[in-house]
């Protein structure tokens, strides 16, 4: 087997993949980022049997049956709370990787998961509409809380030339979750009247595969020696991921980074939001994690259905069609992961947001003039297609990616609770506004999104800079050429010259 570190002929540190690399990387996101996807569109196909069990709960314990309006609200908060349990496990995320890890997290997250499949799975035996909502609500506290940490802990073990193949491998799983929920939500299969507990209870199977498997990976080597200052765990592990390498030169870089933060502990999310030295880092993990909730996706997924039986799908083959949709979803994640080691993380945002922009505008242009040109109908289809794939093939993973990226080992954990929660803060506002927007605004709805996406893209091509194959200090030093002027000329008068290391202190640079 070759070795898996090694130095190209730039002089720069390069690593190929591991069988170790790979298990891992799957096995933390089928039992986590999948989980995600299947629950955002788990409770579509049996929404109708969902709202009847809760009439007849209803009735059967107040004697009379309800309208549908209360119904109605009942079943929304039976998916927005969702939302609202990511919201508090994003918040959560901070002080759990700082004590038990970043695989550690993810092995002890797994609890919640078989609490929630308890629930939904037996709700309509105990007749209890309550265990159905306080089972999405903690698959929302798991969802937020996996979001976070399985990106932060494959991009952490991750050789720097690899980051991004493996970053983007959790949203091609949350791509496949929403495929296997659309494909076990056909009629043929468990979308009857009988399964649906069972539907929203198959969670636990992934789960426990994931339980009994990763707690055998080692924990990620830059936790073990930056927070937890085991150099022997560090090298076993490292050991582990590469296999028969090199690994002094990883280690090195490693301890160059603790030795930087000696003096520095963990911050907090109002720490990090004062924190001066990474105020471009921070504005750009909150834009593009808004962004990528705000760009309008979760509107088109919730109104799917509509734009294509208005469009002139028959209403039976509307599933079907939707199932085509979340193959394209999975096929568009698949040719970002493959790209972006190529391409970079820039062409994929810059791309995605921009495409998605184009096609919201289309949706808009085709919804005014399908009353008079009957092709509008397929053109609106299209661009439903097309934001999805936009969509998945950048926005999707990228800014998971970038969060993890663009701040040290300090600040990371802070960093992944501020973009993670305005992502599901984002999430929840979508879904709330949506219909009222739609309502007031019509057709024009879609051209919030438009700029929503235009902007985004804008903010991306200026602003963010590259971070393809480079470690985390390079990249934390691009962002601070301004500081680095200014300091200089402030502490020129010392009689040496210093420079800011992008982490917010200070690097002398005498003798180099």
């Amino acid at each position: 087997m070759a070795k898996e570190v090694l130095i190209d002929s730039r002089g720069k540190l390069t690593g190929h993949l591991t069988k170790s690399l790979l298990a891992v990387s799957f096995l933390s996101s089928f039992g986590s980022s999948m989980l995600y996807g299947y629950n955002l569109a788990v409770v579509n196909s049996p929404a109708d049997y969902i709202k009847e069990f809760y009439n007849r709960t209803l009735v059967r314990r107040n004697g009379v049956g309800v309208d549908e309006h209360t119904i109605m609200v009942l079943y929304s908060v039976t998916v927005s709370i969702f939302a609202i349990g990511g919201l508090v496990g994003s918040f959560m995320v901070g002080m759990l990787v700082s004590r038990f890890g970043r695989k550690g997290t993810l092995v002890c997250s797994t609890v919640l998961v078989f609490v929630a499949a308890l629930l939904m799975g037996t709700s309509r035996a105990c007749g209890s509409p309550e265990m159905v909502v306080l089972g999405r609500f903690i698959t929302g506290l798991h969802s937020g809380i996996s979001l976070s940490v399985v990106p932060m802990y494959l991009g952490e073990i991750a050789p720097k030339n690899l980051r991004g193949f493996l970053g983007l491998v959790p949203s091609i799983f949350i791509c496949i979750g929403v495929f296997l929920a659309q494909i076990l939500g056909l009629e043929e299969l468990l979308g009857k009247e009988e399964y649906w507990p069972l539907f929203l209870s198959l969670i636990i199977v992934p789960t426990f595969i994931q339980l009994l498997f990763l707690p055998w990976f080692p924990e990620s080597p830059r936790y073990l020696l930056i927070e937890k200052r085991n150099i022997h765990a560090t090298i076993t592990a490292l050991k582990w991921y590469r296999r028969q390498s090199n690994i002094q030169a990883e280690v090195e870089e490693m301890q160059e980074e603790q030795r930087s933060l000696s003096s520095v502990q963990t911050l907090s999310v109002l720490e990090l939001l004062r924190d001066r030295s990474v105020r471009w880092q921070v504005l750009s993990v909150m834009v593009v994690n808004a962004g990528m909730q705000l760009s309008g996706i979760d509107a088109i997924w919730f109104y799917t259905n509509d734009i294509f039986e208005n469009a002139g799908i028959p209403t039976s083959q509307i599933q079907y069609t939707t199932v085509g949709t979340g193959a394209i979803e999975v096929i568009a994640g698949l040719a970002g992961c493959f790209t972006i080691e190529k391409l970079g993380r820039r062409p994929l945002l810059i791309g995605g947001f921009s495409f998605m922009g184009i096609c919201c505008a289309g949706i808009t242009l085709s919804l005014i003039l399908q009353a008079h040109v009957p092709l509008m109908h397929y053109v609106s289809v299209a661009c439903v297609v097309g934001i999805i794939a936009g969509f998945c093939i950048g926005p999707a993973g990228v800014p998971f990616l970038m969060t993890g990226e663009l701040f040290k080992q300090s600040h990371r954990p802070a960093a992944f609770i501020v973009g993670g929660s305005l992502n599901w803060l984002s999430n929840f506002t979508v879904g709330f506004v949506f219909p009222f927007l739609q309502r007031s605004a019509g057709a024009f709805c879609y051209l919030v999104f438009f700029t929503i996406c235009v902007a985004v893209a804008l903010y991306v091509y200026f602003i963010i800079p590259e971070t393809k194959n480079k470690t985390f200090m390079e990249i934390s030093q691009m962002f601070n050429p301004k500081d680095d002027t200014m300091e200089f000329h402030t502490l020129g008068h010392y009689g040496h010259s210093s420079k800011m290391n992008g982490y917010g202190t200070l690097e002398d640079e005498r003798g180099l």
